[in-house]
Formats: C-alpha cells, sequence, structure tokens
C-alpha cells in the first residue's frame, strides 16, 4: 500500500470481528514499531501483549471502563509502556529539559504510531485506549514499577467500517515562518 493511503486508511476501530491474531502477526508488528527514533537511541519502549481469550476477558472486564471494555471485544490487547527516568535525564538522573519523563511518552507514541501503520498495512486494525485502570494491568501483567504504562493498542479484524473524519485545515494548526 502506497504511504499516504496507508495513512488516510488508518482508523480507530471500535468492533472487532471474532478472529485470531496471531503472535507471529504481533511480532512482524513490534519489529516495525522498533524502527521508530528514540532519545540517544534508548529504545526504553515496552509492549506486553496479550492474546489468549482468557487473559483479554480478564483483562477487559476488570481493567476498562464499560464503553472502552465493550470497545476492544474480540481483539488482542497490547499495552504499551517506557521506562521511566531515563530517556530525557542527564547521567545524574536530573531532567534535560521541562518534559523529563515526557520524552519517554513520546519515543512510545512514536512506536506506537509504527505499530498501528504496519498492522493496517497487514490487514489488522487498532484503537488506542488510554482510559483504563493502570494499576490493574500492572498487577495482571507484572509491569514493573520502573515502566510507566502508556496507552492500550487494541489490535484485531475490523468488523467495522468507520469513517474518516474531517480534519482541520492546515492554517488552523500549522504557523508557518
Amino acid at each position: 500500500m502506497e504511504f499516504q493511503n496507508l495513512i488516510e486508511a488508518r482508523r480507530s476501530v471500535r468492533k472487532y470481528a471474532d478472529r485470531e491474531v496471531t503472535r507471529e502477526q504481533v511480532e512482524e508488528i513490534i519489529r516495525a514499531a522498533q524502527e521508530a527514533p528514540s532519545w540517544k537511541n534508548q529504545q526504553t519502549s515496552k509492549y506486553y501483549c496479550v492474546l489468549s481469550k482468557d487473559k483479554r476477558e480478564e483483562l477487559r472486564t476488570t481493567c476498562f471502563p464499560s464503553f472502552n471494555e465493550q470497545r476492544c471485544m474480540n481483539a488482542a490487547l497490547i499495552v504499551t509502556a517506557y521506562e521511566k527516568n531515563n530517556v530525557g535525564f542527564d547521567d545524574n538522573g536530573q531532567p534535560i529539559n521541562e518534559l523529563g519523563n515526557g520524552w519517554g511518552c513520546y519515543d512510545l507514541g512514536l512506536q506506537n504510531m509504527l505499530f498501528m501503520l504496519k498492522a493496517k498495512e497487514l490487514g489488522l486494525d487498532t484503537l488506542v485506549m488510554g482510559i483504563r485502570d493502570g494499576e490493574k494491568l500492572r498487577a495482571a501483567l507484572n509491569i514493573p514499577e520502573n515502566e510507566e504504562i502508556g496507552a492500550v493498542l487494541a489490535l484485531g479484524y475490523a468488523d467495522e467500517e468507520p469513517k474518516r473524519p474531517r480534519r482541520r485545515e492546515l492554517s488552523d494548526i500549522a504557523k508557518i515562518f
């Protein structure tokens, strides 16, 4: 798929078909996501991939509000995280600038975008879910305290065709000097 078409074809899907995502697909997608740039090439992003139907159901019903619980039914769940206090900090553990751990989140976002685009290229769809119970996810997946949970990505085969939403005018979002 041509890159611009791929970008425009990616949609936030909120209804998934009852069709399994394979470990091989997830591994291929994560390998593509790893090509994203990161602060000093630290590569602190982490992926906790929940493919088993039983574990997905456990997380879906205990870690999400009802609207996200419904939106990720039948989807694999990919909990994304990054190592805290690593990127954006000097050798003494002091933030380089006002963003501090924001750089870890930024790097994770870059990887997550490549994750979503590669998924689309492979015929899969995604939904970024930020509203979730991070501490319940941490406990259920044994995510260490030194990692900050970012988003959960629902990953699966769409059972709907969302329309492309209108985008703001370039003049509303960009100032070119």
